[in-house]
């Protein structure tokens, strides 16, 4: 169940962040009010994820890997916004180094 929760929470959270974009880019409040709405949700999923077990260690390292993969992703998707190789390749030394956390958390 904490893995549920982790990724409700990274939803909520990359919802967010792509919100306070959209606030930017709109001036609209509305999209402001739906920044603060998912940031308050996400800490509190995060928060059920830890609730459940799981080590915050794992937690902050896949929620922030995953978190910037997605928000990466869909800025360049939803704004037009550069996504280069070597953010790439920076993004992937992410990934690697919060496998290893999550592998290295298992350890005894």
């Amino acid at each position: 169940m904490s893995w549920v929760y982790l990724a409700l929470a990274i939803a909520l959270e990359v919802g967010g962040t792509l919100s306070l974009r959209a606030s930017v880019a709109s001036r609209k409040r509305r999209w402001a009010a739906l920044m603060v709405v998912a940031y308050i949700v996400a800490f509190v999923a995060l928060a059920a994820a830890l609730a459940h077990g799981m080590a915050i260690g794992v937690a902050y390292g896949v929620w922030s890997a995953v978190g910037i993969v997605l928000t990466a992703l869909l800025g360049r998707a939803l704004f037009g916004e550069p996504f280069t190789r070597k953010m790439a390749i920076g993004i992937g030394l992410i990934v690697v180094g919060v496998l290893l956390v999550e592998l290295g958390s298992h350890a005894a």
